[in-house]
């Protein structure tokens, strides 16, 4: 009885921490799946059942909404006719850069006692660069700025971009010795100062690791010169003499109207001078008057 007590024990620990298998469960051998576009996808479902030997499987998308992909044995919408289904491993033959997103295996198996399992498998639809657009100015004025843009907006991942002026690489190993940015994320070129050197054709590349690099066709930018003709010179001086005769006339009538503040103040003063002038040549004590008009009879 002694020695049956201990193995009693254990056994009873034994049932009470290994778990309950009767339930379905849904494993994939490959969570996150790259796939170059126009190729075939294979997204991967395994299930195991304890009791249930007919289970149901269901393949979703989930984005903004949630969509059938396979629902109750067919598939639905855009997948009908490129798609198949092994056990409950999926295939997606032809993918574009629609079919990227968030899929789900559903399993549900009645007969078990957790009824449903799934598993997320994330589905990445790889693009390669396409010729970039570029916008390169055509002319430029010598010691003002300039901006070079350059964008492939359908590669996936997104593409870096590099600049080639006359087949050569601009880079930005010695930011010293270069006048201008570059940035490689956005294909923006920038320079604060062109100079003569910098004229020529300029052409961007878009890479992205996927399949072989593009590029823009060549554009070629010219550096011009800022110079004065004869027929400039005399624009120039006929716009002087004209705002000046302008200027002249604002403030004639300006002043007659009274409204130049300077004019206003000279006439001011003059009027009160001969305000002055008269109030001292009138006689202001009428007694003197009488005094002298009595000694000169």
């Amino acid at each position: 009885m002694k020695t049956r007590q201990p193995l009693t024990f254990f056994a009873l620990l034994v049932l009470i921490y290994i778990p309950s298998s009767d339930s379905v469960t849904v494993t994939t051998s490959k969570a996150k799946v790259d796939v170059h576009e126009n190729t075939n996808a294979v997204l991967s479902c395994e299930f195991k059942t304890e009791k249930e030997t007919n289970p149901r499987v269901e393949w979703k998308k989930r984005g903004k909404d949630v969509s059938y992909v396979y629902f109750e044995g067919d598939f639905t919408g855009s997948y009908k006719g490129r798609a198949s289904i092994d056990g409950a491993t999926l295939t997606l033959r032809g993918v574009t850069q629609k079919d990227s997103g968030v899929y789900h295996c559903e399993v549900t198996a009645r007969q078990d006692k957790i009824k449903l399992g799934e598993v997320s498998v994330t589905l990445s639809v790889l693009v390669p660069p396409h010729a970039p657009t570029c916008e390169v100015p055509e002319a430029v004025m010598r010691g003002f700025s300039a901006e070079l843009h350059c964008k492939d907006k359908l590669s996936v991942p997104a593409a870096t971009y590099s600049w080639y002026k006359d087949n050569k690489p601009l880079n930005t190993a010695n930011p010293q010795d270069v006048h201008y940015t570059l940035d490689t994320k956005t294909g923006s070129l920038k320079f604060k100062s062109v100079s003569k050197s910098d004229e020529g054709q300029y052409r961007c590349e878009a890479s992205n690791g996927v399949g072989a690099p593009k590029s823009c066709a060549g554009h070629h930018m010219k550096i011009t010169e800022f110079e004065l003709n004869m027929t400039m010179i005399i624009a120039i001086e006929v716009g002087a003499f004209l705002l000046l005769v302008s200027c002249c006339v604002s403030i004639c009538l300006c002043c007659r109207r009274g409204c130049c503040r300077c004019c206003c103040r000279q006439s001011k003063g003059e009027t009160k001078q001969s305000r002055t002038k008269t109030s001292y040549n009138q006689p202001t004590d009428p007694r003197r008057y009488k005094h002298t008009q009595s000694f000169v009879l």
